[in-house]
């Protein structure tokens, strides 16, 4: 009996100083160490997750919204939260690329590996369904809603309102602005990235809980800390949405490459701006469609190029106007006195023919302008002088940006003594250059929205503004509407010159190589060109503005290897001044699907009239000779061709 009293008693000191154990350890973790523990435990328990701001809407002159916004599914990882044992499990339940998702989440774990990182975007219901029954599985997956954008379904707009993409990680290091994350999206081009300042808006955070298995408990302290994000600014853009519509279905209509700038003559905004080909900017919205980008990169007629405002070509006759204000401001030429264009220019050598060799007979210089005499203009620069012919193409803005609200614009090429004797050295080349330059040809290069620019400050009496997209915008915190403010000069250049061109500019469209863009009821100028293409068949200009008393419309038109400016380009400005000014049908809701063209079709884009000079040498030319009348570029085995 003794002896078993004695094992009981054992055994039960036994368990009372394990339980003593415990117990003074539970007190110990509980009581005397609880704010350290309790800290660690509350770090575990919150984290805090980055909210995306809708971007910024653009809205239309009309008040239509072109770029909106709509929801947008993601998946977001946590690095420092997954384990990579289930990146397979993840990628399968995404379907995925499994080293793509890899790549994902180590790039985001070298940035930050407490911060969410997007790793797919724009997942469907399925996708979300399947994804939300395992997340248990999967600690530091997140499910987040987002933005994307939504554009108009009657046109592109590619070209003006661009588009955004995830920030890499050297924008990242390059910004002074340290108020971007890995994750955050950033202009990329167009609109998208000129404004990216006002379209961004400010990120907003959310705390939430979570148990140690990652899976969310709730809202830390209900929501209370959670800071709201706020959206962008809207843009409030001079585009009208119907004209833009109707420039990119007429563009596509030729089949070519191309480009269309219509701009406010009183203002400087622009109305529509068209690049042909474009693209659809869905191809890169929320989730990049690989196909869709493999197209577009391998498409030979680059449709990511933005014509408007990178393609420099010689702007042919739409440029002789420059040439004639130039003479009546210098007073260089007496514009009255009649000069007989017999079809032949003779220079250096060199026989230039104008119209085919048939000539115009005897004409003035509104004649000249109206018929495109390149006779005319052969003679007026040796009066003028190659150096005022420079100084009033800069002062049109040639050979310099425009400052459009756009990046990627270039300056083009305007010709200078400076230039030559940098280019061939000095008192190596010869006045035969003025030949090719007096009709807008030669080295002369432009850009359409330059010269819509150019048709515009014709149009005001000598007002160049600065071209651009947006008039202003409403901050979206105040609701205030603040306006930019562009450049804008006048020109000195009289108002009796102006009329004299303008005379010549109406006749163009009433008599002349542009009859094709007369609209009945409406007074029309306009001027036709071609730019020489060395490559293929030349490229054709046309320029224009209307109502001629009070202009609220000019333009330019380019479209490529299409011939004569009268015969394609011409009609393309018809369609869009007679829309702009007569043809306003569009239903209330939605106005960008309402265009209508007129009856009256396009012409072929193949023409067999041309608007560039016809030269027959004397000589077999070379090209590595100096220049004795045409620039070594035209010297390509392709003969120039009559400028109308």
């Amino acid at each position: 009996m003794d002896k078993l009293q004695r094992r009981i008693w054992i055994i039960s000191l036994f368990v009372i100083a394990v339980f003593s154990v415990l117990f003074g350890r539970l007190f110990y973790l509980q009581v005397l160490n609880f704010q350290e523990l309790g800290s660690i435990s509350t770090s575990n328990s919150i984290r805090r997750i980055w909210s995306q701001p809708p971007r910024g809407r653009m809205i239309d002159k009309n008040g239509v919204i072109m770029v909106d916004n709509q929801a947008l599914y993601t998946v977001k990882v946590i690095p420092s939260e997954f384990r990579k044992a289930k990146t397979d499990y993840l990628a399968w339940i995404l379907q995925i690329d499994k080293s793509e998702l890899a790549e994902k989440i180590s790039k985001g774990a070298e940035l930050n590996k407490f911060a969410a990182i997007t790793v797919s975007r724009n997942l469907n219901a399925i996708s979300i369904d399947r994804l939300s029954e395992n997340l248990w599985q999967l600690p530091g997956v997140l499910i987040d809603t987002d933005n994307k954008r939504k554009y108009p379904d009657s046109f592109h707009g590619a070209h003006i309102f661009g588009y955004s993409r995830p920030i890499s990680k050297e924008q990242i290091e390059a910004l002074e602005d340290d108020s971007y994350a890995p994750d955050d999206k950033i202009g990329f081009s167009g609109l998208e990235k000129y404004y990216e300042e006002w379209l961004r808006g400010e990120k907003g955070a959310r705390f939430e809980m979570i148990t140690p298995l990652g899976k969310f408990a709730g809202k830390y302290n209900n929501g209370k800390n959670d800071i709201p994000s706020v959206r962008g600014d809207d843009l409030y853009l001079s585009l009208d949405g119907g004209l833009q519509q109707l420039a990119e279905q007429l563009l596509k209509q030729t089949g070519k490459s191309g480009a269309v700038v219509a701009m406010d003559p009183s203002t400087g905004g622009i109305l529509a701006l068209a690049s042909a080909p474009d693209y659809s900017l869905d191809t890169f919205n929320g989730s990049t469609d690989r196909k869709g980008w493999n197209e577009i990169i391998t498409s030979p007629q680059k449709p990511l190029f933005n014509r408007t405002i990178q393609a420099v070509y010689p702007p042919g006759s739409v440029y002789k106007m420059i040439l004639a204000m130039a003479a009546l401001e210098e007073k260089k030429f007496d514009p009255d006195k009649k000069v007989l264009d017999n079809g032949v220019f003779m220079y250096g050598g060199r026989r230039f023919l104008s119209n085919e060799g048939k000539g115009h007979g005897w004409v003035d210089m509104r004649n000249a302008i109206t018929v495109s005499s390149n006779v005319y203009f052969y003679n007026l620069i040796f009066h003028v002088g190659f150096d005022n012919w420079t100084k009033y193409g800069s002062m049109f803005g040639f050979g310099e940006k425009t400052g459009i609200d756009l990046t990627g614009e270039r300056a083009g090429l305007l010709p200078s003594t400076k230039y030559y004797d940098k280019r061939y050295g000095k008192d190596k080349w010869t006045k035969g250059y003025l030949v090719s330059l007096a009709i807008g040809q030669g080295e002369l290069g432009t850009t359409p929205v330059q010269l819509a620019a150019y048709a515009a400050a014709i149009a005001n009496n000598g007002i160049l503004y600065q071209p651009h997209i947006v008039n202003g915008y409403r901050d979206a915190e105040t609701g205030k509407y603040y306006p930019f403010t562009f450049e804008k000069k006048q020109l000195p250049v009289s108002a009796s010159t102006f009329s004299l061109i303008k005379d010549g500019m109406i006749g163009v469209v009433q008599r002349g190589t542009g009859t094709l863009a007369n609209v009945p009821g409406i007074s029309v100028a306009g001027k036709t060109g071609t730019a020489q293409n060395p490559h293929g068949k030349d490229h054709a200009w046309f320029i224009a503005f209307a109502p001629v008393e009070n202009p609220k419309i000019a333009m330019a038109v380019l479209v490529e290897n299409a011939g004569f400016g009268g015969s394609i380009s011409a009609p393309i400005a018809r369609e869009l001044i007679k829309y702009y000014l007569q043809g306003r049908e569009m239903p209330g809701s939605a106005p960008q699907k309402g265009v209508k063209t007129s009856d009256t079709s396009l012409p072929p884009a193949e023409s067999s009239d041309n608007d560039l000079p016809v030269i027959e040498s004397e000589k077999p030319l070379n090209s590595k000779d100096p220049a004795t009348g045409v620039p070594p570029e035209s010297n390509s085995g392709k003969q120039q061709q009559n400028d109308l």
